[in-house]
């Protein structure tokens, strides 16, 4: 398998995950940014609206991909742009530890 169809592959997988916190972080939404708070490291990470948002449906949609057609259908965006930027940006979140993607 070569590097595009890993990628692939992987991006399905992610897709297919549902998202979650963990009981060691918080967040809180205010008018022009989301603060993300990790308990264990004490580090704070900011959200700009878009991130935000795509949070709050991480959080609440059965998995990733509904996430992402719910932000297609808000942002009026295509949905192959939505579930690749979705797709990177749950990874960031989980490499940082403040979510938890499960199959």
């Amino acid at each position: 398998m070569d590097a595009v169809e890993e990628e692939r592959v992987e991006k399905a997988d992610i897709l297919r995950s549902s998202a979650r916190l963990p009981e060691h972080v918080v967040y809180r939404t205010f008018v022009y940014e989301t603060v993300v708070l990790n308990l264990q490291t004490g580090k704070y990470h900011g959200l700009n609206r878009t991130g935000g948002r795509m949070l709050e449906l991480l959080e609440r949609e059965p998995t990733v991909g509904d996430a992402a057609a719910k932000v297609a259908t808000e942002f009026s965006r295509p949905i192959a742009e939505v579930e690749a930027d979705l797709c990177d940006f749950t990874s960031d979140l989980a490499s940082r530890g403040l979510i938890v993607l499960t199959q």
